[in-house]
């Protein structure tokens, strides 16, 4: 039984492992190691596999990237559509025939049949790279199913940003801006100049693009504390700024649209001027910009956007954001600034790669200097703890699935792992994400965000899902789900190994950590393996050493915290 050597496990008590920096120049010339091939699957990626490694060492980290920037393959098409918002009658909807029946939430109002697609897509579609800076950014431009109920606006809204996230940062925030979805989340959606909601503006301004504190380009305080880069009366302009959006034709209510000169609650666009409702006077913005007096509601958008991508906090606000999710919780201050000047100049470039349009805010410009600085990509270690980052939920189990040749329709990383170890896609519980970006590892100086929600509980969960995979054999589909696939693993490929603990564990350890393990630890594994023998574990040995080894290596500290 598995369960019989958790004891072998390293303790559950998560360091991050900093790495040696080589020079960029030994960055560029050398040759791609397993070790690296791992560690940009790792950070560009739902986790590493053996066909997808052999592709990233045959291509290279520059190869590689540039072809996944050419890709955007994964769709969100499962859930209900925008009758739930047409034709309204006093009647709730899922009392209504064909809909009644004990699924009607979640196919027509709940997230979950995006959390299906989401899932799907992260074990096998292959715009891998495209995937995760889009959940980076369903991470920092948060709309959450917790508040807003449609599934069709939702699938609409994330398939928007999938497909802006490797596009410009400008257009993350129109597509944000101009969305029902988010206009009904953070009540700008019929924001009456006469009684402005704050609530977008704010967030727009904290979370979504400048942050709170001016930065310097590397992005430390300027001054070495906090200057506030806005106060509530510039809140409340640009709250003024952004009223007098509605939402698109097509929305319907027993008792009417309110108030005069809106419209209905519907998801099936972006949402349209309210002239009615738009504050007309002029407005002071950030950085010298004016909304003048008689603007439209899309002229003082324009605006708005321009004094954002303007401000000398963007680049490195959400360039630091972007290297704590994709390769680092603790980035240098050189490492973000190099960062920054892409994201400011929307180029990249290398001897090996030319990435970008030229236009501030080019977010495949960003990644790849994110991807390819050689903090990113050295390959050394040191002892020192200032690198690295906890792996998130998410990241362990798709990177598990995916190692282990795996299948999933998601439905049992919702409400039971996704719960368990508290990052339910699509359902974070605030406009703050699942945790912060700032929040601090105990007994240290560092940030580690993904340990806002690891506790004692978490942990084990994580332990519990490799048990759920490996001992219990996954789920069985669920009939009610739409081609409902069940979930997974399929250890076949790993089985001629299982003659030799050795090989077995070794091969396991390469693709999942890079390397063999360390030796105070490889040989315990070995021999935990080599315990599920014919004798011990019956004529299924073979498939008890392999579900052993990967649950010892996939449990380990050293996969935990992606480094």
């Amino acid at each position: 039984m598995l369960n019989h050597w958790r004891a072998m496990l390293p303790g559950l008590t998560l360091a991050l492992v900093a790495q040696a920096l080589p020079e960029p120049a030994q960055a560029q010339t050398q040759r791609m190691s397993r070790a690296d091939a791992v560690r940009l699957a790792d950070q560009a990626s739902f986790g590493a596999s053996e066909a997808l490694l052999a592709q990233i060492q045959s291509q290279g980290a520059s190869g590689w990237l540039q072809g996944q920037l050419a890709l955007n393959t994964s769709r969100y098409t499962r859930g209900g559509g925008p009758e739930v918002h047409q034709n309204v009658q006093a009647t709730f909807f899922c009392d209504l025939p064909p809909h009644a029946g004990p699924n009607c939430w979640r196919d027509w109002f709940s997230t979950q049949p995006l959390l299906w697609d989401f899932y799907r897509n992260a074990i096998t579609q292959p715009d891998q790279l495209r995937q995760r800076v889009a959940f980076a950014l369903q991470q920092m431009v948060v709309v959450s199913g917790l508040e807003v109920s449609g599934t069709y606006g939702m699938r609409r809204h994330f398939q928007g940003l999938h497909d802006l996230a490797l596009g410009n940062y400008r257009q993350v925030l129109r597509h944000t801006s101009l969305s029902p979805v988010m206009g009904d989340f953070l009540n700008n959606a019929n924001n009456d100049k006469n009684a402005p909601n704050e609530n977008y503006a704010r967030e727009l301004l904290q979370l979504f693009s400048i942050g709170t504190c001016m930065l310097n380009p590397d992005g430390t305080l300027q001054g070495g504390s906090c200057v506030p880069t806005y106060d509530n009366a510039m809140v409340r302009s640009y709250a003024q700024a952004l009223t007098g959006w509605t939402y698109p034709a097509g929305g319907s209510a027993t008792w009417g649209c309110w108030p005069v000169g809106t419209r209905c609650t519907f998801y099936g666009g972006d949402m349209v001027p309210a002239p009615t409702l738009h504050d007309t006077e002029q407005r002071q913005l950030l950085g010298g910009v004016v909304k003048p007096a008689g603007s439209t509601a899309p002229q003082a958008l324009e605006l708005v956007l321009d004094s954002l991508m303007q401000h000398p906090n963007m680049a490195p606000f959400i360039s630091r954001q972007l290297i704590q999710f994709l390769v680092t919780s603790n980035p240098t201050p050189a490492y973000v600034q190099r960062v920054s000047e892409a994201f400011r100049t929307g180029r990249y470039a290398t001897r090996a790669a030319q990435v970008g349009t030229g236009a501030p805010g080019d977010l495949s410009a960003t990644v790849a200097a994110i991807l390819l600085d050689y903090e990113a990509r050295a390959v050394q270690r040191t002892p020192l703890a200032t690198a690295g980052r906890l792996r998130d939920p998410v990241l362990f189990m798709t990177g598990v699935l995916r190692g282990l040749n795996g299948f999933s329709d998601g439905e049992a990383m919702s409400w039971w792992w996704g719960e368990a170890m508290r990052q339910h896609v699509f359902r974070s519980p605030s406009v703050f994400n699942f945790y912060p970006p700032d929040y601090p590892v105990a007994g240290s100086e560092l940030q580690g965000p993904a340990f806002g929600i690891h506790n004692a509980n978490t942990a084990l969960a994580r332990l519990n899902f490799l048990v759920y995979l490996l001992d219990w054999g996954g789920s069985a589909p669920d009939a009610s789900i739409p081609g409902a696939l069940g979930t997974r693993v399929r250890l076949d490929a790993f089985l001629p190994d299982a003659p030799d603990p050795a090989k077995l564990v070794d091969r396991i350890s390469r693709m999942v950590l890079g390397d063999v393990l360390p030796v105070a630890v490889r040989q315990p594994v070995i021999e935990a393996v080599t315990a599920e023998s014919q004798q011990n574990s019956g004529s299924n040995w073979p498939t008890r050493r392999v579900a052993m080894a990967a649950y010892l290596i996939y449990g380990s500290p050293q996969y935990q915290v992606q480094r």
